[in-house]
């Protein structure tokens, strides 16, 4: 399934999109925020990520594994 092109000027991304934007898979997502690498913010019963957090995830290396939660 494609996503349609996600809106750059947006302050919070939805799990899929950030997954999208950060080349990885949902699960891979999770993993992160629930290994807390990545901060979310909850609105309702969405969580969302934001733009800054993909940004500053995405220019440090990671040499770890994604797996499970510890």
């Amino acid at each position: 399934m494609l996503l349609a092109k996600p809106e750059a000027h947006r302050l919070l991304h939805p799990r899929k999109e950030a997954a999208w934007l950060l080349g990885i898979s949902v699960r891979s997502l999770d993993y992160l925020i629930a290994n807390k690498l990545l901060a979310t913010r909850k609105i309702g019963g969405r969580i969302l990520i934001p733009h800054s957090e993909l940004v500053r995830f995405s220019r440090a290396d990671h040499f770890e594994l994604i797996s499970k939660a510890a």
